[in-house]
């Protein structure tokens, strides 16, 4: 697996970046910026340390998948990592196999660094090559999403 970075800098406090970013107090704020990666994008579960979270959609057959992730630190508007360790195939967790093997033990962390009212949001990701491509060319436009909301 290889390792990711994106970077953006948000004119807003940590504080509404992370809400913004995580749904908090309104989830369509996370399934707006994650429209990005599918325009049905959401999430099942919670955000709490230690927690099980879906991150979800439907696919152009109305067909749910996504990933099954684990919240393994979460320090509310400094840090959050999510665990990814299966995939959702309709209803049924999928956490054994060939396609989950090869991002076994990856990652998906959010850092947010505040300096005078702007925030710097940092995501590394850990990511297989065949989807290095859509990450590098989907992942800054979900961000100049989040700082478009967020920024309002």
């Amino acid at each position: 697996m290889k390792k990711l970075q994106f970077k953006k800098e948000i004119n807003a406090t940590a504080q509404k970046v992370y809400e913004t970013m995580l749904g908090l107090k309104d989830k369509s704020s996370y399934e707006h910026w994650t429209a990005a990666f599918n325009p049905t994008s959401t999430y099942e579960g919670s955000w709490d340390n230690g927690s099980k979270i879906y991150f979800v959609g439907v696919d152009e057959n109305g067909k749910k998948g996504g990933m099954v992730s684990e919240i393994v630190a979460h320090q509310p508007a400094k840090f959050i990592s999510i665990r990814h360790y299966g995939f959702l195939d309709g209803e049924i967790e999928v956490t054994t196999g060939e396609q989950v093997e090869k991002w076994a033990g990856g990652h998906e962390n959010y850092a947010y660094e505040e300096n005078n009212g702007l925030t710097t949001v940092t995501v590394e990701l850990d990511t297989v090559d065949e989807y290095m491509d859509y990450f590098k060319n989907t992942y800054p436009n979900a961000l100049d999403k989040l700082k478009e909301i967020a920024e309002r």
